[in-house]
């Protein structure tokens, strides 16, 4: 196994079997887009962005900010960050309905997705030989 593998299964063992699971890419797929909000509970959007934006496994993948913010500022900092789109939230249920349709039409079916590679792990390399006498 390689050293970086390695790294990678002894640090998904410290976390919990959830966070587990989602490091086997074959169960939990990264997305094709990733909707994010820069407003979050004890989370700040444009933290997450450039987390993003620094790791290299993750640098391509496609990230729509969906805010209430209309603040130029927060425009800016976002596209500076490497945000591919920043768009306000509607207001209402319907124009929420209409959005998702913009969303979903534009990035999801008339727009390529770049390759996203990241080291592909199986549940037995992270839960280590013992696992699979249970």
């Amino acid at each position: 196994m390689s050293p970086i593998r390695s790294m990678l299964c002894a640090t998904a063992k410290r976390r919990s079997p959830t966070l587990v699971a989602y490091a086997i890419r074959s169960e939990f797929p990264l997305p094709d887009l990733f909707l994010l909000d820069l407003k979050m509970p004890r989370l700040d959007g444009f933290e997450v962005l450039e987390w993003l934006r620094w790791q290299p496994s993750l640098s391509p993948l496609r990230v729509v900010v969906l805010t209430s913010s209309d603040n130029i500022r927060d425009i800016n900092r976002a596209y500076r960050l490497g945000a591919n789109s920043f768009m306000v939230k509607p207001l209402d249920f319907q124009n929420y309905i209409h959005f998702g349709r913009v969303i979903e039409g534009f990035w999801l079916k008339a727009s390529q997705a770049p390759e996203i590679s990241r080291p592909v792990l199986n549940r037995q390399e992270i839960e280590g030989p013992e696992s699979s006498h249970q």
